[in-house]
């Protein structure tokens, strides 16, 4: 169990900013800072132009957690990765499959039918 709420730990902020693209006229309708048609109109150019540069933040993002996350288990130069390389390739690859799934959850099920609920879009 310790281990699952590592890995939600480590994919959570790049799975949030990856989103971004969704989340963000979402999160302005509901704190009402700009209405409905605002909001879509901000979600159409976000995801349909800069979905990329996004989903790049969030592997980024990924990535920089891996590096931190193995700084703080002591894990710092070459030969520590050589000795410790079956943990570290099989965390990344965790990380990743992990991430990929849950940034498909959040933004495709999650935010979507948030979206929906608030008519951003149908």
């Amino acid at each position: 169990m310790a281990k699952i709420q590592e890995l939600l730990k480590l994919i959570s902020a790049p799975v949030i900013f990856a989103s971004l693209c969704c989340l963000s006229p979402v999160i302005i309708v509901l704190l009402g800072l700009g209405t409905v048609s605002v909001a879509g109109s901000l979600a159409d150019t976000l995801y349909g132009s800069y979905k990329w540069v996004f989903r790049s933040l969030g592997l980024v993002l990924l990535a920089l957690s891996l590096f931190m996350y193995f700084r703080k288990k002591g894990i710092c130069s070459l030969d520590q990765v050589r000795r410790h390389r079956n943990e570290v390739i099989n965390l990344i690859v965790l990380s990743l499959a992990a991430a990929v799934g849950g940034y498909f959850f959040f933004l495709y099920i999650i935010v979507h039918y948030i979206g929906i609920w608030l008519y951003i879009w149908s």
